[in-house]
């Protein structure tokens, strides 16, 4: 599958219903555009919201880091709240994919960062690993050619030494998995896709503070 050449870098700011980093998306049910601490974000109600937009930000990307500033509030058990996915992009477990997902239970959540790239997947969740709900959290994957970690607020949850490869062109759910399934309750403010590891010293901030941390 032939990918075109991408920017180095591309940021999301969700203010905009219609539009997420210059894309038009496909509206499910009626999330919304809020004010927050962090500035604007887009808030989904966990039953049926969502959007989509017909592009994956990461494709071709032989290294990357996939970063996001989120509010998780509650809902259920398992959400799959941000996906990326090579075309045909139906949410078929098959195919090669990228996923922010979180567990809940108990008033915590744990961040499970997903990818599927050919013949290899890894899953990066950890039991273990607790935060609670309704706060402001930046999350990242971050893979190097060699290894796929995720983080929380800067720090290292984890990791693995695996092989992906780069995947092609495809789709974007945001709020929901693509086909449909486990909807996201919480809100959105930003996301970064970079086309190399970066550093946690180089990760988005939040707002306004010079350093990574929780807003109430």
């Amino acid at each position: 599958m032939v990918v075109h050449a991408q920017p180095a870098q591309v940021t999301w700011k969700f203010d905009n219903i219609e539009k997420i980093g210059g894309h038009k998306t496909t509206v499910l049910g009626h999330p919304k555009v809020i004010d927050t601490p962090v500035g604007k974000a887009i808030e989904f109600n966990g039953v049926d919201d969502g959007l989509m937009l017909d592009v994956h930000p990461l494709a071709g990307a032989e290294t990357f880091t996939w970063e996001a500033i989120f509010r998780p509030d509650g809902g259920n058990a398992e959400q799959r709240w941000f996906h990326l996915e090579e075309n045909p992009a139906t949410g078929d477990d098959h195919d090669n994919r990228m996923l922010f997902e979180i567990r809940v239970t108990n008033g915590q959540w744990r961040l499970d960062a997903f990818n599927k790239s050919g013949d290899t997947q890894k899953a990066l969740l950890f039991r273990d690993k607790l935060h609670d709900l309704g706060a402001w959290y930046h999350v990242a994957a971050v893979y190097d050619g060699s290894e796929y970690r995720s983080y929380v607020n800067g720090v290292e949850e984890g990791g693995a030494r695996i092989h992906l490869i780069p995947q092609g062109a495809g789709r974007t759910s945001i709020g929901v998995r693509m086909n449909r399934v486990y909807y996201f309750k919480g809100a959105i403010h930003q996301a970064r896709f970079t086309r190399r590891a970066l550093e946690p010293a180089e990760f988005l901030r939040f707002p306004g503070e010079p350093n990574l941390g929780i807003l109430q």
